[in-house]
């Protein structure tokens, strides 16, 4: 058994690839294997990962037709042999020791599931964010490594206020994997399924280095111009994850109240964190209200 999965969804990423995969092959802990999906993609991705797989019997490739992020991440766990498995996304870079830094954090602190920080590119230029410790002043920090308690991590899901929601960047046991699958035709993947891993976690650490390079695109998700088409489909998705969340809590019995309460608690600071027109943002509000009408109902039965 390999120590390490590396899972790589593909997809139409040609420009940045060769330097997302030449990251991975730099990594000063060598014991991994790299589960490279191509999803479908049209341009030369596909044959970018062939040339990774002739030359480092540690790259497999496997290509399917598209069936979106969530479902690449799938066929990749199907795949993975790893004690461990983390999740380096196709047009992002890792610093050579993020592998050894994670592992060995892990072994440190004995943590079921380990994220790093991380620092974002645009373009050929790297940009180090430099509030972290503000964001995390009122947690222990011993040594740039937090350690979060499980209801502030499910928390996170709702109200991002941890920014630790994402897969990437992320170490965790290849067991607690079991039996999950990640849903398929939604975006915010991350978003409605990493909680399912917490769920099972004892001890979540944080490690302030940042190691993972998330690059920023022009035309991705979080870049897209605000509309209310746009406004209410994010909500959908939103609201789609979050149910999702208060129900395997409530399967699980774990601090359900709470979760709800950040629910609706969220769902009002959506009346003003998007910029609408009036008449817009009236429909926006209605939306919202018939959400909260129905958990109400929901939670009531």
């Amino acid at each position: 058994m390999v120590k390490v999965s590396i899972g790589v969804p593909v997809y139409n990423v040609e420009e940045y690839l060769r330097q997302c995969l030449n990251s991975i092959m730099e990594q000063t802990f060598t014991d991994f294997e790299v589960i490279m999906v191509d999803d479908g993609s049209t341009d030369n991705s596909f044959s970018i990962c062939q040339e990774y797989v002739a030359k480092d019997n540690r790259f497999k490739l496997i290509h399917q037709e598209n069936k979106g992020l969530a479902g690449a991440r799938n066929t990749c766990i199907k795949n993975m042999h790893g004690e461990f498995i983390t999740w380096i996304d196709s047009d992002d870079v890792v610093d050579n020791n993020y592998l050894e830094r994670l592992l060995e954090v892990q072994v440190e602190t004995g943590a079921d599931i380990v994220k790093c920080a991380k620092k974002h590119i645009r373009g050929n230029n790297v940009y180090y964010i430099t509030n972290y410790d503000n964001l995390y002043k009122m947690y222990e920090n011993n040594n740039q490594v937090i350690n979060f308690q499980k209801l502030d991590i499910l928390l996170d899901a709702i109200d991002s206020h941890l920014a630790i929601v994402e897969f990437w960047g992320t170490l965790i046991p290849r067991r607690l994997y079991k039996g999950i699958s990640i849903s398929q035709g939604v975006i915010y993947e991350d978003q409605g399924n990493k909680f399912k891993l917490y769920l099972q976690s004892k001890k979540n650490i944080l490690l302030l280095e940042q190691l993972y390079g998330y690059r920023i695109r022009e035309g991705s998700i979080m870049r897209r111009q605000s509309s209310l088409e746009k406004e209410l489909d994010d909500l959908q998705f939103y609201t789609y994850n979050w149910d999702k969340l208060v129900y395997y809590a409530d399967v699980s019995n774990y601090n359900v109240e709470k979760i709800r309460e950040t629910y609706i608690e969220k769902l009002n600071d959506l009346y003003t964190d998007v910029n609408l027109g009036e008449e817009d943002n009236k429909i926006y509000r209605e939306a919202i209200n018939k959400q909260k009408q129905k958990l109400q109902r929901y939670w009531n039965m």
